[in-house]
């Protein structure tokens, strides 16, 4: 069974949420999409973009956790 769900890591920059997209692609199964701010406003720490949406198949959970909870500790923690 395929989970779709949408995360959000507030204040990073695009560059972060492109790093966190990549890594996320490594794992088997896993698509991610950047989602674009609807803000007309440029703001460095909005990145300009919402968030993603990651569709990933259940038994890479665990994984996919780790890699969030790993960026989640370094840039919101």
């Amino acid at each position: 069974m395929e989970t779709r769900e949408k995360i959000e890591l507030a204040n990073l920059p695009l560059a972060v949420y492109r790093e966190i997209a990549a890594h996320l692609r490594q794992l088997e199964g896993v698509e991610v999409e950047l989602i674009p701010q609807s803000s007309p406003q440029f703001a460095y720490k909005k990145s300009q973009i919402a968030g993603l949406w990651v569709n990933y198949a259940e038994d890479v959970a665990p994984q996919m956790e780790q890699i969030l909870a790993y960026y989640r500790d370094r840039y919101t923690g």
